[in-house]
């Protein structure tokens, strides 16, 4: 058993302090515009130093997407996972380097060797699964449409996510948490059968 004092303890609060610098640096100038090396300075270490924590840069850049998603999980967790979307929609508008970086590696992971491939498959299922019970929940309250399915509705919520965030690189003319909105208002409109 390690000591909470000992070299393990150690190497998981640098982990964490070099996220947390990567976090900031890419957030702020963007993930093509930053090197390992601007992140490693951040954190106070040399290049091959700070990658001597994740093993590679591809898994440094994983290891600051599921950073991401633990700080959005700690900003926006309202309990209900749409509600907890939405307002994640809303703020990365604030973080456009964060959204570049998701975008870039969300497609390059799409390759089942890509090293983040797990990451992405285990990461969206959950989020699916989630999206469908709020939906469920909605529907039963009435506040969604009944005819929804909710496992589709999941799959489109998440689809329109990462699609707004790759649009939001091109300059839309329209606040993407404010798109995403107008649709869950569609969603609970009437039914057909009203």
């Amino acid at each position: 058993m390690a000591n909470s004092r000992g070299p393990y303890a150690k190497g998981v609060a640098k982990r964490a302090e070099i996220l947390r610098a990567a976090l900031e640096v890419i957030a702020r100038h963007g993930y093509r515009k930053t090197s390992t090396r601007e992140l490693a300075a951040a954190a106070g270490l040399s290049e091959a130093g700070m990658l001597h924590y994740f093993g590679s840069k591809e898994q440094l850049f994983e290891a600051v997407l599921r950073a991401r998603d633990e700080a959005d999980r700690a900003r926006f967790e309202t309990g209900d996972p749409i509600d907890n979307l939405t307002a994640i929609v809303r703020h990365n508008g604030s973080v456009p380097g964060l959204v570049q970086l998701y975008s870039t590696f969300s497609a390059e992971a799409g390759d089942p060797e890509h090293h983040s491939h797990e990451y992405f498959v285990e990461r969206y299922a959950g989020i699916r699964e989630a999206l469908a019970d709020a939906v469920r929940a909605r529907q039963a309250a009435g506040a969604l449409n009944a005819a929804a399915d909710p496992e589709t509705i999941a799959t489109l919520l998440i689809a329109l996510s990462d699609g707004l965030q790759v649009q939001s690189q091109y300059e839309l003319p329209a606040d993407t948490g404010d798109l995403f909105s107008h649709l869950l208002d569609l969603l609970g409109g009437p039914t057909r059968d009203s």
